[in-house]
């Protein structure tokens, strides 16, 4: 390149330049493209040696490739292969070298602004007798920078083959050269970084398709049923993926599950049960129909599967089997609330029952008293009389309380509270509500209240007179025009069965008990309760009847249990006393059946000793 006048040498570098370009834009990795830049500016440039140091990601630069045309006896620059220089110290290099356009130059006479940890190799070329000849000290350098303007490398020449320091033309080509070594290197590092990327996503989806590989194995071959609930869109709730578990589970097809929720598949009573039940870690126990009509009871525990972008994706179920542990359950809870022998509830479910039923306030008021003309001492006012709970009539005061003391305090304070129950049924100048009352102190909403605002108080319906008139204590109203409703007690103690246990056994005894139960149970209606609270004793709860109801039901099973029973091939028979009673809000279980006990033993009396010392039969019956 002596000649660079001449135009045919220009033609030839540049033919030279555009094969070397060429070499770079194939290679296809990073190693080959830095290799394919320090062979082009040997070959192509006129250099004898050349070198590429590569910034790393920490910033600092590695030699990371040389080439020189031919080895000198002192070693080339191969030496320098990763060998690494500080990026401060190769700013500071560039920062005071000549600037060449883009190529930075750095005279002989310069060489203390090299840093000790800048790789540098020094040939054993001629030294220079003209101004313009080539120092084997010199160094000339061509920066790489990215589109963005980051530094990727420098690219190092030496040695130019003429012997002199490169002129215009030789330094324009190594400038075009830079650049599209520069592209060619970042294009190396974008492939390598893609291939890089492309790896690590190939891994990625290989482990994906392991993990849902596995997690399709665990979902399909589980022993226990397992679904897939759609948690958004139109198909929310929706059954979308089951195993085969939860198909024989249920026993229904695949096809149909997919079609259906679970809120399709639950028990009704165990919708609200469901609907609860939280989608994240949420856990309930209930019951799912099966394909034959009955229901399985099963326990579900939920877990939200979620996608890093998107979030919560889809709802995993797990549904196992509680069939045998829940039947184990409702079986011991059976035998601790039902009477082994007959099946009937026993006393302790009798008085919950019973106690369900019941608050613990006052009775409410049974029925409103108008004064009229003559009744100047009640001012002219409502005036309200309260049942009492055990002579089952209303009378006048509160809870039972005596007539004066009641007369007393209202004529201290001239006069009765509106009976109207929308306004409460209160005492007038401040005096408050009776208790129990709506709108009392410990009626609904009152600051004493039971607070149940769905309770119904159980209220003891009134005796009524020959021409349908309510007795109220002194006071009769007019004829009633709707018939009370109450909660009727009826205690049943068989007549005649001590002697059946005595004449045929135990065991003729038990069947007759047996068959009492049965009965019992037939002659009542839906809804009401037969229990048997021990030996020969049964109590029927009938809620929601009238006192001629409770009449007409003590009738029927009294002919229910009259007409003789075939045990063992005998025929055998029992009669019944019936004693019925009242229960009503604020009275206790215990009062409750003592009363029915009590009515039930005066008509055993009434009826002339019909078993002679019943009282203390019954006793005995109890203890043992």
């Amino acid at each position: 390149m002596e000649a660079e006048s001449e135009p045919y040498v220009r033609l030839a570098t540049l033919r030279t330049l555009h094969r070397v370009v060429a070499d770079l834009n194939a290679a296809r990795s990073l190693a080959g493209t830095l290799q394919a830049v320090v062979e082009g500016a040997v070959h192509g440039l006129g250099f004898d040696a050349a070198a590429v140091s590569l910034v790393r990601p920490d910033g600092d630069l590695v030699v990371a490739a040389v080439w020189e045309l031919e080895e000198s006896a002192m070693g080339g620059p191969s030496v320098l292969l990763g060998q690494v220089g500080s990026r401060e110290s190769w700013d500071r290099l560039l920062g005071v070298s000549d600037h060449w356009g883009t190529l930075r130059f750095l005279p002989y006479d310069r060489g203390w602004a090299v840093a000790s940890d800048i790789p540098r190799w020094i040939g054993d070329g001629p030294m220079p007798v003209y101004a313009n000849d080539w120092h084997p000290a010199d160094g000339l350098l061509a920066p790489m920078y990215s589109a963005g303007g980051d530094l990727l490398g420098v690219l190092s020449v030496d040695r130019p083959r003429s012997g002199k320091r490169p002129g215009a033309w030789t330094r324009e080509a190594l400038e075009m050269f830079s650049l599209q070594a520069s592209i060619a290197i970042g294009n190396a590092r974008l492939r390598a970084e893609m291939q890089r990327a492309l790896a690590r996503l190939e891994k990625e989806q290989q482990a994906l398709r392991a993990s849902e590989e596995s997690f399709r194995q665990a979902f399909e071959y589980a022993p226990s049923g397992m679904a897939i609930t759609e948690l958004h869109g139109a198909g929310r709730g929706q059954l979308t993926r089951v195993n085969d578990a939860l198909c024989r589970l249920l026993g229904r097809p695949r096809a149909v599950l997919r079609q259906q929720s679970f809120a399709d598949l639950v028990h009704p009573d165990d919708r609200a049960l469901l609907e609860r039940t939280s989608a994240e870690s949420g856990r309930a126990e209930l019951r799912l129909s099966r394909r034959d009509g009955g229901y399985q009871w099963v326990c579900l525990r939920n877990s939200i599967v979620a996608d890093a972008a998107e979030g919560p994706s889809f709802l995993l179920t797990h549904v196992e089997d509680i069939e045998d542990r829940k039947r184990h359950e409702l079986q011991l809870a059976h035998r601790a609330s039902h009477d082994a022998l007959t099946g009937l509830p026993n006393g302790a479910e009798l008085k919950a029952r019973l106690g369900r039923r019941l608050c613990g306030q006052p009775q409410a008021v049974a029925a409103g008293h108008q004064a009229g003309p003559a009744d100047t001492g009640h001012g002219g006012a409502g005036y309200a009389t309260v049942v009492h709970p055990e002579a089952g009539h209303a009378e006048d005061g509160f809870g039972g309380y005596p007539e004066n003391l009641f007369g007393d305090l209202h004529r201290a304070h001239g006069g009765y509270g509106s009976a109207d129950p929308a306004h409460g049924y209160g005492l007038a100048d401040g005096y408050p509500a009776v208790a129990g009352a709506p709108g009392g102190l410990n009626g609904p909403g009152g600051p004493n209240g039971y607070g149940d605002r769905d309770h119904v108080h159980a209220v003891v319906p009134a005796d009524h007179g020959p021409g349908g008139e309510i007795w109220s204590g002194p006071f009769r109203s007019s004829p009633a025009t709707t018939v009370e409703k109450g909660l009727a007690v009826l205690f049943c103690d068989l007549d005649g069965f001590k002697s059946v246990n005595d004449r045929f056994g135990h065991n003729a005894g038990d069947a007759v008990l047996v068959e009492v139960a049965r009965r019992l149970s037939a002659a009542v209606r839906d809804g009401d309760t037969v229990a048997r609270l021990g030996g020969d004793e049964f109590v029927v709860l009938a809620d929601g009847i009238g006192r001629d109801e409770a009449k007409d039901l003590a009738h029927r099973l009294r002919n229910a249990i009259i007409p003789p029973m075939r045990i063992d091939g005998r025929a055998m028979r029992v009669g019944v006393s019936l004693g019925i009673g009242w229960a009503g809000c604020g009275m206790s279980t215990e009062e409750v059946l003592h009363t029915a006990d009590e009515r039930m033993y005066d008509e055993k009396r009434a009826r002339g000793g019909a078993v002679r010392g019943a009282r203390g039969e019954r006793s005995h019956r109890r203890a043992g």
